[in-house]
């Protein structure tokens, strides 16, 4: 068919089962993947950080330097502390399963809002990110920038369908290319300035100072640069995606990670400072920089498509840890089963739409605007770090396993770390967009509270008592009616009354039909009489049109031979036609009829397939004889 081989071109050939274990990733796969959140940060993390300090003019850069070294402390803190997550927790989940085991039920709901929120967000800031430094080079592009980065997250989505290893094949170069021209930039940068005397000229000139300094506006700073260390987590997420030993793996990729955002993010930010870089809305701080450091030459270019293509596959950190944790979740019964099923090429592709699908809505309501974006970004995120931290605490003292006081000590640290980063950017990006998502993530908790309760009211109501089955099966020995839906009489209708036949005995089948009008009613009888077809006919009037009542008055009446407790099965044609499109003209009555019989669990629903075959025209067959083929 048509679309099979499309989705095959656009996502692969299905894998079996057994492909699975080839699907994991090692250390140098994985980085790229792992790593792409928390490296791109720096390309909005320093101008976020700059967006807030601007106002107390050319002290902003100073105070940009402090910023940057606090959240580096903040991500060695964290690296450590996810360390020994990764430890103790080898089927990850993170701070979702942290939370789980050590805290309760409210808490690890709070835990996966948190992600759920802060994963969309990366997929929504990082493609508008990138959309930006490619609107920064080539600015005609500026008025397509929603357009362009809905595109963006669409074919990162059929990226990932792809697989885990295939998507890490795909997008694991361009991420080492950044690396390396990221560091390259920085060294140069330094050089040129420390070395060689260059003397820094910007085409933004920094506006003059409307406040003084202080410790609150730090704070703001401080909690505006936090975006950089979002997608740290992922790696403790999704633990089953890498090669055993796979904690092992883990470790390393969060290791490496760390020492890439150390290295790039500490030395764009000091860069930023020497080079006086000034956000704006038209041209990014990292497009300012390697304009200065390179010129307008084919080096500046490969930095901004570089920062572009990461920016962009920032999102593979969530397209990753997501689709995990909801399957996680899932199993646990709080969302939809769904998400524990894995694709045709084995990854948990229901996630990975969902995730898609989320963030290209954030985009087109925020208009592709970045800067709109990140105050709703790293509240989750660090929500999540915190319960992960406590949980971590609980799990120590609970577990007592040997060294388990100063493993105690560091995740007690990195709680105290985190939960004041949490109430600052709470407090200081409330107002910006904050409380929408605290809001989203009530609703996502009250979302997978219901979801259980559902699951659970099902389980309990399908639980069979192996006492009860003798009692149950005698369900089997109660008499079976049919009744076939009759709109005409044609051959639709005779198929349906010969798979009647076949599974029940002949006077207890009957064919139904409601008429709008007296007249065809009896041009009905009249035909079945004709055709001499075996079965009782049955027609009822109903001058109010209205089949499902009619029908349902009909089998509750004396005039039906069911009992109670009887089985009855409703027969119903279904067309099958050529072209899908042509359903619209079928078998609507059809979907309403089983939709409303359906609640009713002493009646089952059967539709018997007839195939149409437009293009050929065929002699009919005498009507009443499909009657004789049983």
């Amino acid at each position: 068919m048509l679309f099979e081989h499309v989705r095959n071109l656009l996502i692969g050939r299905p894998l079996p089962n057994e492909s699975l274990q080839q699907e994991k990733l090692n250390v140098f796969w994985g980085l790229p993947i792992m790593s792409s959140d928390a490296i791109s940060s720096v390309a909005y993390g320093v101008e976020e950080i700059l967006w807030v300090l601007i106002v107390v003019g050319m002290l902003a850069y100073q105070n940009l330097f402090y910023a940057a070294v606090a959240i580096i402390v903040l991500l060695i803190i964290l690296t450590t502390s996810y360390t020994q997550t990764i430890n103790g927790y080898a089927n990850g989940g993170g701070s979702y399963t942290v939370a789980r085991e050590n805290l309760g039920e409210i808490p690890s709901l709070l835990a996966c809002a948190a992600l759920v929120v802060g994963y969309t967000l990366t997929v929504a800031v990082s493609s508008t990110s990138g959309t930006a430094a490619l609107t920064s080079a080539f600015p005609a592009l500026y008025n397509y920038r929603v357009a362009i980065t809905v595109a963006l997250i669409i074919l990162m989505t059929i990226g990932n369908l792809r697989g885990v290893r295939e998507s890490a094949r795909i997008f694991a170069l361009p991420t080492y290319l950044f690396y390396a021209s990221m560091l390259l930039m920085i060294l140069v940068g330094i050089f040129k300035v420390l070395v060689l005397g260059y003397r820094p000229v910007t085409d933004y000139p920094l506006a003059q100072a409307t406040q003084d300094m202080t410790l609150i506006l730090f704070l703001r700073a401080f909690a505006a640069g936090c975006a950089g260390l979002t997608g740290v987590e992922a790696v403790a997420n999704a633990i089953p995606n890498f090669q055993a030993p796979a904690q092992r793996t883990a470790k390393h990729v969060l290791w490496l990670l760390a020492l890439f955002v150390f290295l790039i993010f500490g030395g764009s930010s000091f860069l930023a400072t020497i080079f006086h870089a000034v956000p704006n809305d038209r041209v990014t701080v990292m497009s300012q920089i390697a304009m200065q450091v390179f010129g307008h030459n084919l080096f500046y270019f490969i930095v901004q498509a570089t920062t572009m293509i990461i920016l962009i596959m920032a999102s593979n950190t969530a397209f990753a840890g997501l689709p995990m944790l909801l399957s996680l979740v899932a199993r646990d019964g709080y969302m939809p089963r769904q998400f524990t099923t894995r694709g045709g090429r084995l990854s948990f592709s229901n996630g990975i739409i969902a995730l898609s699908v989320l963030a290209c809505c954030l985009v087109i309501v925020y208009k592709g605007n970045t800067h709109a974006l990140v105050p709703l970004y790293a509240v989750g995120t660090f929500l999540s770090f915190v319960l992960s931290q406590l949980g971590m605490i609980s799990h120590w003292f609970r577990t007592r396993e040997r060294g388990w006081r100063h493993k105690a000590a560091i995740n007690g640290f990195g709680a105290l770390m985190t939960i004041v980063a949490v109430v600052i950017i709470g407090v200081s990006k409330f107002l910006e967009g904050a409380w929408i998502s605290l809001i989203l993530i009530v609703l996502i908790i009250l979302f997978m509270k219901k979801t259980k309760r559902h699951y659970t009211s099902v389980a309990k109501e399908l639980r069979l008592d192996p006492a009860m089955v003798p009692e149950e099966t005698e369900m089997i020995k109660v008499s079976s009616h049919v009744i076939v839906i009759v709109g005409g009489l044609h051959r639709a209708t005779l198929k349906a009354l010969n798979y009647a036949r076949a599974i029940a005995k002949e006077h207890n089948i009957v064919a139904f039909n409601v008429s709008i009008d007296e007249e065809s009613g009896k041009k009905l009888k009249a035909k079945w009489k004709q055709c001499g077809i075996p079965f009782k006919l049955i027609v009822k009037y109903s001058p109010y049109r209205d089949l499902m009542g009619t029908l349902s008055k009909y089998i509750e009446s004396e005039e039906h031979d069911s009992q109670p407790g009887d089985i009855i099965t409703v027969v119903m044609p279904q067309f099958v036609v050529a072209n899908r499109l042509q359903n619209i003209f079928h078998n609507q009555t059809g979907i309403a009829i089983r939709q409303r019989l359906l609640h009713d669990r002493h009646i089952a629903v059967v539709t018997v397939p007839f195939v149409l075959h437009e293009e050929k025209e065929e002699h009919p067959e005498p009507m009443g004889a499909g009657m004789e083929k049983i």
